[in-house]
């Protein structure tokens, strides 16, 4: 059975050579897939806990990305993925609830690659997680990752082939990296998912630079410097863009960032009823350096995480009621 780590170690190896952008480029059939599998409580309680979800019954709605964010990264790692997988930086994610979930729930979770897209600073892939109970799908969510690499301006607006592989078989060895997801995905006691940076929120030099409207102010939130420390351990990603200071220097950050992924379910947690939102749509547009002070703004058309001078986050929920107004959204106060 492969190991996690070992797949993040050769993807840190091999992505230099791999070319994105490269004519006829194609994405693998693979599909990664976990059988239904009890969610392990303790983790659960402290992701709750570090984002801010107050209700223990339901689960939050960002957390079967968390959940299946493994079995992404196992397949962005293997051999046939055509993209280098260090460096690719997460833009944007949507996410459909179809019915409430809730943590005794044995979900089935596939990820994929759906397609290739042009993106002005390179190729972006859309990951797919799908959330299944008994057979019916409960739960889905897309994620843009982009690849930046410089692009003809003749033909920045070709089509990149979006059909995956064919020929990808269950058997292929990186099809059966992909596939091996192991209780370890669910289990407190699992090591690290992904100590290896291959992936990023976005950046000053890939965020869209669009003038964004302010949304209402509703509660400032100070963040400390271990925050990205405290999510890893509750989500089990430890990018070590988010850990330290020394290690996100190594890969261009003066110091660690927030988790774009805690920004979105911390602004989640703010609805009035979190758990009657059925959908998100979410921009990462800058990272959040820690320690850092920041904004929660939002209004009925959406919500903001903003800085000094910048945009962090822009989102807007589909269904439910809109965020909480006045005193009630001070709550968010230290994470």
């Amino acid at each position: 059975m492969p190991n996690l780590n070992v797949s993040l170690v050769r993807a840190a190896v091999t992505s230099p050579f791999k070319r994105a952008g490269r004519p006829g480029v194609t994405l693998p059939a693979d599909r990664a897939v976990l059988p239904a599998a009890p969610i392990a409580a303790a983790p659960l309680a402290s992701y709750r806990r570090i984002c801010g979800f107050a209700e223990p019954d339901t689960l939050p709605l960002t957390y079967p990305h968390v959940l299946g964010f493994p079995l992404a990264m196992r397949l962005m790692t293997a051999r046939r993925f055509p993209l280098p997988v260090v460096g690719l930086v997460h833009t944007w994610i949507e996410i459909t609830r179809h019915r409430p979930l809730h943590p005794t729930d044995l979900l089935e979770l596939t990820v994929y690659a759906e397609k290739l897209t042009p993106h002005r600073r390179g190729t972006e892939v859309t990951m797919v997680t799908e959330a299944r109970l008994a057979g019916e799908l409960v739960w889905e969510s897309r994620s843009g990752y982009l690849s930046r690499h410089a692009r003809d301006a003749a033909t920045s607006t070709d089509p990149i082939p979006a059909t995956r592989d064919a020929t990808a078989t269950a058997t292929d060895p990186a099809s059966a990296i992909a596939t091996d997801a192991t209780p370890a995905t669910r289990d407190a006691t699992a090591t690290a998912r992904g100590t290896t940076p291959v992936t990023r929120d976005a950046t000053p030099a890939t965020r869209d630079t669009a003038p964004v409207a302010e949304l209402p102010a509703l509660a400032q939130w100070q963040l400390p410097g271990d925050l990205g420390r405290r999510y890893g351990a509750a989500s089990g990603d430890r990018n070590p863009i988010h850990l330290y200071p020394i290690t996100a220097r190594l890969f261009g950050f003066p110091r660690a960032i927030a988790h774009g992924m805690w920004t979105v379910a911390r602004c989640l947690a703010e609805a009035p009823r979190p758990d009657d939102v059925q959908g998100v749509r979410a921009d990462f547009r800058a990272p959040v350096l820690l320690p850092a002070t920041v904004t929660y703004a939002a209004d009925a058309t959406g919500f903001q995480l903003r800085g000094t001078g910048r945009v962090h986050l822009t989102g807007r929920i589909l269904g439910g009621d809109g965020p909480r107004q006045g005193p009630a959204a001070a709550r968010g106060g230290r994470s």
